[in-house]
């Protein structure tokens, strides 16, 4: 099976974590990425490998947490696809996505 990159969930991601950051104060933070680069991210195209690794380690979860189809690259944690999919909530505050990310962070380190 082929796999694909989930740009949409990728956008959703980059745009929740920058919050009201312009593109030019990520781009600094994240280090090597342009902030046009960022822009077309977030209008859903495709990154280079080396941009996508750094922007996941920026958003603070796993490549696979982006890479729909392709079983060979393994399972994506639950915890991932759990914080993953609330962080691409559109009804829940920003605020309370932090939370419950948190508490699944806590469940999990207390394990």
């Amino acid at each position: 099976m082929e796999s694909t990159l989930n740009t949409e969930l990728l956008a959703t991601m980059l745009k929740d974590k920058r919050g009201n950051k312009g593109l030019r104060a990520i781009a600094q933070e994240i280090g090597g990425v342009s902030f046009a680069t960022l822009s077309r991210i977030e209008q859903g195209k495709i990154p280079d490998v080396d941009t996508f690794v750094k922007i996941c380690k920026w958003i603070g979860v796993s490549t696979d947490t982006f890479i729909i189809g392709g079983e060979e690259l393994g399972e994506v944690s639950t915890k991932d696809m759990v914080i993953a999919h609330l962080r691409a909530e559109k009804v829940l505050s920003k605020d309370t996505v932090n939370m419950l990310v948190k508490m699944i962070d806590m469940a999990y380190n207390s394990k």
